[in-house]
């Protein structure tokens, strides 16, 4: 029979309101509110997300025609516009950055874990940013290029199962070198990422404090070949090699032995040279760890595509950075859903049936299991309980 909640509502009890309420007080986010709360703003921004509205009338006529179903949400009416804008501009964004890391702490522990393409035991992480374009007109704060607003979302990406682990909003000229310098990341982990971060200062950091590194190598690289390796019999392996930098500069920055992997990429019909300070993985495992940080491209699509951070409802940098911070909430609990999902959906298919039932009064994990399926009105007839 039908459920007494909507699935937005239950959805929102992934963060119960409590611990909501707990972040609220730490940040100081209602010192001078007056009747619209943080958890009526963080609402109707997660409603923007999930709903894909596209402007504040979106927000605020979408959960007013909901015909009642706004205090299951602990809403007693549907944000005004004018109030919904206010609160975007002045309620600091760091209130959501905290409960993305409250959320990240609760989906960590209830992921999967890494999937079995991995035998090694060491953490698997990926890091990437991608470029976010403004109107210059509207964000003229947001300055990139001559005619070009942009905000840059700096992400590292678990790879047990497949969850930010951290995020960080630059502006669009900030390089990604100088972002991931400030990355604290721990040791023994493997990290993944393009040629946009092979910096060799960087690299001698990251060596130093035990953390290994697989990326690409750069085509003007100058080196020198110190021996090669066994190549495995079978696989896409060209070249397994021990190489030392040449270069004057660069061999101050770096001067111990590096690894040069070349493999085939049969796709593409291109050699790919990967470089890694990991010498007793196979190369074979190399090429595949590379290989996985596609998975933080797929994340960035999911991220673009199906929420909204391409189309702002406010035009100040706290409204901007709240709604991407929202964004990246509302991903985390498309994950969380996904791993308890037993219907093995797509993300993205997931995305759209949400947004088709936002408001449908189901059991959410019953839902999630089979989402095609109609419940009956009432219950079975046939049925008789004993006490």
């Amino acid at each position: 029979m039908k459920f007494t909640t909507s699935l937005f509502s239950q959805i929102l009890q992934v963060i119960p309101r409590v611990s909501f309420l707990r972040l609220v007080y730490e940040c100081g986010a209602e010192r001078h509110a007056k009747g619209f709360s943080s958890w009526d703003q963080y609402v109707a921004m997660l409603f923007c997300q999930l709903a894909q509205a596209k402007s504040l009338r979106e927000i605020s006529d979408g959960l007013a025609v909901t015909c009642g179903k706004l205090s299951h949400l602990g809403l007693r009416t549907a944000p005004a516009r004018s109030t919904l804008s206010y609160a975007n501009a002045h309620r600091p964004w760091q209130l959501y950055q905290n409960a993305f890391f409250h959320l990240r702490d609760f989906c960590r522990s209830e992921s999967p874990g890494k999937k079995k393409r991995f035998r090694f035991k060491n953490k698997l992480l990926s890091l990437d940013s991608t470029t976010i374009d403004l109107c210059l007109s509207l964000f003229p704060w947001a300055d990139f290029r001559q005619t070009k607003g942009a905000v840059k979302l700096h992400l590292l990406l678990d790879h047990d199962g497949y969850l930010p682990d951290f995020a960080v909003i630059t502006d669009g000229k900030t390089t990604d070198v100088i972002t991931a310098r400030h990355f604290t990341l721990p040791t023994g982990s493997i990290v993944a990422m393009d040629r946009g971060y092979c910096d060799f200062e960087l690299f001698r950091q990251w060596n130093d404090s035990g953390v290994f590194f697989v990326t690409r190598l750069k085509n003007n690289a100058v080196y020198e070949v110190v021996h090669n390796r066994s190549l495995p019999q079978r696989g896409n392996v060209l070249t397994d090699q021990i190489i030392r930098f040449t270069g004057f500069r660069t061999r101050l920055k770096y001067p111990e032995l590096l690894r040069r992997v070349v493999v085939w990429d049969e796709e593409n019909q291109r050699e790919i040279e990967l470089l890694t300070n990991h010498h007793r993985f196979g190369a074979t495992t190399i090429s595949r760890i590379y290989r996985d940080r596609w998975e933080i491209e797929l994340f960035f699509k999911v991220l673009k595509q199906h929420l909204k951070i391409k189309t702002f409802v406010g035009t100040s940098p706290n409204a901007l950075k709240t709604q991407i911070w929202t964004a990246l909430i509302a991903v985390l609990l498309l994950k969380y859903l996904q791993f308890r999902s037993q219907y093995n959906l797509p993300l993205c298919r997931l995305v759209a049936l949400l947004r088709l039932n936002l408001f449908s009064y189901r059991n959410l994990w019953d839902w999630l299991d089979d989402p095609f399926e109609t419940p009956p009105e009432l219950p079975n007839p046939q049925l008789r309980f004993a006490f």
